[in-house]
């Protein structure tokens, strides 16, 4: 995991940066979805987060999520096309997972990929989505710490 202005990007995920949100390949076209370090710190203290149904076909920017916090609230869009597999059942009784693992177990939710193979090749990983979150971060004054 790497350190951008206090904010934790870890290397082995994709990311749509500009919208704060990351994918982590999970195999056989199913990817798990979630918000990133800035976007938690951005948003502060994680009141609610209500999830789209399993079941659910989305296209990418529709939202999978509605965030909630006490200065907040707004849609954590999909970046990729695909079908709710399954959300986050902790979400409902602790959102502030969200805030402490956001990485882990405040994941929001897993779907079924229809485009994965050509929609990740959009995103940024690795390195490069480290140095593309750093320009965006600074070019935007925001810092986690």
């Amino acid at each position: 995991m790497t350190d951008v202005r206090g904010c934790n990007i870890p290397e082995d995920l994709y990311y749509w940066v500009e919208k704060h949100v990351w994918v982590r390949d999970d195999g056989d076209d199913v990817v798990t979805v979630g918000i990133t370090d800035v976007a938690q710190h951005l948003a502060n203290r994680v009141v609610a987060v209500t999830t789209k149904r399993p079941g659910k076909l989305l296209e990418r920017g529709q939202s999978v999520a509605t965030v909630e916090s006490g200065k907040w609230v707004g849609p954590v869009p999909t970046p990729i096309n695909g079908e709710v597999l399954e959300v986050n059942p902790r979400l409902a009784s602790e959102p502030t997972i969200v805030n402490d693992d956001p990485y882990g177990e405040g994941w929001i939710v897993r779907l079924k990929a229809t485009l994965w193979s050509v929609q990740r090749a959009e995103m940024h990983t690795g390195v490069h989505a480290v140095d593309e979150y750093r320009a965006f971060l600074e070019a935007q004054g925001i810092s986690c710490a």
